[in-house]
């Protein structure tokens, strides 16, 4: 089985916000094109799970006003 082509684009910073290839999609899609990015960085490092556990003991500190 051979791998799908993809098209890559190469542009310059003041090009950017014109795309109207995206302009279409949904936020839920826009975050799936993300999600595979992420696991393709993950794969790129070695490492098997790109969703390690959150922590849980996370915190927040009020202070009094003076």
């Amino acid at each position: 089985m051979s791998e799908p082509t993809r098209r890559l684009r190469i542009e310059t910073l003041a090009d950017q916000g014109n795309e109207s290839d995206l302009r279409d999609t949904t936020p839920a899609e826009r975050l799936g094109m993300m999600w595979q990015l992420t696991l393709d960085a993950w794969a790129l490092m070695g490492e098997d799970d790109a969703e390690l556990p959150l922590p849980r003991h996370v915190g927040r500190v009020v202070r009094r006003k003076r």
